[in-house]
């Protein structure tokens, strides 16, 4: 079980313009798709940053190089959903360029691409807990687990043969992409989960008297 990946989320037809477009190109450009802004690139389609609507704003007769925001905020098609929504967020914008090893634009992903995401079903999470966590992953019954899923929230209920499951349920359950967060409510058969014992404590031996 893999988290969601930008690639299988992007746009890979995207509106793009390049450094000398005039400003006025861009405008139109962006009336006529009805988007809110649009990476810049250089001659060998690198993104060299992103250009929006309030650029546009600030003046006229100047061209897309010279109005854009710099650098562009991109992403990786090998990156994970979680972590493109971490930067969207943490940089305050509503799209994400997506290139190559070589800052080549490759596609978009938008915030609402993202939310598709993370607004997963509730029956779709309980079913890939129920089907795949188990067998797959774990090696176990899929009887041996009770899961309930309700706005996100899972609640896994159950026995697991050993102790040592059931931090690996908790936590592959908490990394499935739509997952607010887990209640644990398992148990374990035996207990294999190993204890280290304290090295003895000769601190007051060595105290002078």
């Amino acid at each position: 079980m893999k988290h969601a990946k930008v690639g299988f989320l992007m746009t890979d037809e995207v509106i793009s313009v390049l450094g000398r477009a005039p400003s006025a190109d861009v405008a139109t450009l962006l009336v006529e798709h009805e988007i809110s802004g649009v990476p810049v690139l250089d001659a060998d389609e690198r993104v060299l940053g992103v250009i929006s609507r309030t650029d546009l704003l600030v003046q006229d007769h100047l061209t897309a190089g010279d109005l854009m925001t710099t650098p562009a905020v991109t992403v990786h098609a090998e990156q994970t959903v979680a972590e493109a929504a971490r930067l969207i967020t943490r940089r305050g914008v509503t799209r994400l360029a997506v290139v190559d090893e070589e800052d080549r634009l490759v596609g978009i992903v938008t915030r609402r691409d993202l939310l598709r995401v993370f607004l997963r079903p509730d029956h779709e999470i309980r079913r890939v807990l129920v089907e795949e966590v188990p067998a797959d992953t774990m090696g176990i019954g899929a009887d041996a687990v009770s899961v309930r899923v309700v706005d996100g929230v899972v609640t896994l209920d159950g026995r697991l043969p050993r102790s040592s499951q059931i931090p690996v349920a908790l936590r592959l359950a908490g990394q499935l992409d739509g997952v607010v967060t887990v209640i644990d409510r398992l148990t374990a058969q035996s207990n294999d989960t190993r204890t280290r014992t304290a090295p003895p404590d000769h601190s007051a031996e060595d105290v002078p008297r």
